[in-house]
């Protein structure tokens, strides 16, 4: 009986391509979703962050470090201006996860909404 074979294996790819598929359903991106756009989203991403964390090890060599810090991947993120693609606070994928101070400024109850299903606590943006 022949072992399955996962798709990331297949495509030779360290990046889940299940779990990029799984994340692209549940965000309801598009009604339909082929075959093949996990797969190459998967091997894109994985393209960039082998690229960005080869410049960052060349900054920590710079450095005469040993190991890659959050600052060299903050500095090779600002030199290549990728920053606006990475603006977006990963704590609000986490549930339980601190709310940035610009989401709590932002939300404001609607004027004369008083009845008792109005909460006190701003909507949840998952």
């Amino acid at each position: 009986m022949e072992q399955a074979v996962s798709r990331s294996k297949r495509a030779e790819l360290q990046f889940p391509v299940s779990r990029v598929e799984g994340l692209l359903r549940q965000g309801c991106e598009a009604q339909r979703l082929s075959s093949g756009a996990p797969v190459f989203l998967a091997g894109a991403l994985e393209y960039l962050t082998s690229y960005i964390l080869e410049l960052a090890g060349k900054e920590a060599q710079k450095g005469r470090k040993m190991r890659i810090t959050p600052e060299h991947v903050q500095s090779v993120v600002d030199s290549l201006h990728l920053g606006h693609l990475l603006q977006d606070d990963t704590s609000l994928r986490f549930p339980g996860g601190p709310l940035p101070a610009s989401h709590h400024d932002s939300w404001v109850p609607a004027p004369g909404n008083t009845s008792s299903t109005a909460s006190s606590t701003p909507p949840n943006s998952l």
